[in-house]
């Protein structure tokens, strides 16, 4: 609903109430109305943050196959389209939500991949999302996406897509986040563009980062406890042991118990290993580590689980898949949760305040 219907709405009912009750009134009907449409959205990372803030996911779209049946058991009574958002009219969109919120593809603007940015079709994708919210008019969008979508080689390409959401009458936001400023335990860096409505009046204010760091063993120091496997208490703790390639090998992949993990990646060969090992030991004269002498049994990669907790998914999430690889995948590629939470809260403030 936007916000001059809301205030219309409101008006119609509390006309004859004090300010007092109107205001009180105000907040609760806002409450009620901070609805969500979902793209590209995978595991369900973002939408688990901003409904813990608040909000409600109403209507969902994500077109991959391996990762949708996860998010329709944790969302069962969202409103979800598996088609490619290319093939999904408007007429099936809803008319109007709060916010639309969603991370298009990445990899077109990754500095691991192609980096194609804006002329690779996944990168067009972009488009889509403004597609939507032409349709949907809402009154706040969020984008999240990687580093790479403000390196220099894609500034202008970025610069065409703020513009275009400002054309829409969006006042538009962005910054570089560090997850780990947010109550992740884990190096992650990712863009949020954040637009408001221009008949909000507000410009978004990112939030300050915590004055607390979140380690290790905070978010998986229980686990090393239990064997790897024991389903029944923890769901998808299991490990995918698939080698270790020269370029894996190549640095150190470990960081102890007291520190942030490296960033977990949506390859399962690229996930790091458990802090129960020492760091790994360089081998004079070569770009190449080696496992410290004597410890070997202690490395092994996180588990499924292990890698959850560290993107702060809630243990009663449950990965549903037939390869251990597209779990992986799926977490790796998704928003941490209470970097979407703190994102989320402070535009729950500013609309319910209003």
């Amino acid at each position: 609903m936007s916000l001059d219907r809301l205030e219309k709405v409101v008006d119609v009912v509390l006309s004859y109430g004090s300010p007092k009750a109107k205001l009180n009134a105000v907040k609760e009907f806002s409450k009620k109305q901070l609805s969500l449409v979902s793209l590209f959205a995978g595991a369900g990372g973002m939408d688990i943050g901003f409904e813990k803030a608040g909000f409600k996911t109403v209507w969902a779209n994500e077109y991959d196959k391996t990762i949708s049946p996860s998010y329709q058991k944790y969302f069962p009574k969202t409103k979800f389209d598996g088609r490619s958002i290319r093939d999904i009219p408007d007429d099936d969109l809803p008319e109007t939500v709060t916010g639309v919120i969603g991370g298009p593809p990445c990899q077109s603007w990754s500095e691991a991949g192609a980096r194609r940015g804006i002329e690779d079709p996944r990168g067009k994708l972009f488009f889509e999302y403004l597609r939507v919210i032409k349709r949907t008019k809402p009154t706040f969008f969020v984008v999240e996406n990687v580093h790479g979508l403000i390196h220099a080689r894609n500034m202008e390409s970025f610069k065409q897509i703020i513009k275009l959401f400002e054309s829409e009458g969006y006042v538009v936001s962005w910054k570089l986040l560090k997850a780990s400023d947010y109550g992740v335990p884990q190096d992650r860096e990712r863009v949020f563009i954040v637009g408001y409505h221009q008949s909000l009046n507000k410009t978004f204010k990112f939030p300050e980062p915590l004055n607390t760091k979140t380690t290790l063993r905070d978010a998986i120091g229980d686990l090393a406890k239990l064997k790897i496997g024991a389903t029944k208490k923890v769901k998808n703790h299991e490990f995918m042991d698939s080698g270790y390639s020269s370029i894996f090998m190549s640095r150190n992949r470990v960081r102890s118990w007291d520190e942030q993990s490296y960033t977990i990646l949506a390859t399962d060969r690229h996930i790091p290993f458990h802090p129960q090992a020492p760091k790994m030991v360089k081998v004079e004269g070569q770009k190449l580590r080696k496992f410290a002498q004597g410890h070997e049994s202690k490395y092994r990669r996180l588990t499924i689980r292990e890698c959850a907790r560290i993107q702060t998914f809630p243990d009663d999430y449950e990965f549903v898949y037939t390869n251990m690889r597209n779990a992986y995948k799926m977490i790796g590629n998704a928003v941490p949760v209470d970097l979407a939470y703190w994102v989320a809260k402070t535009i729950k403030e500013d609309l319910v305040l209003k």
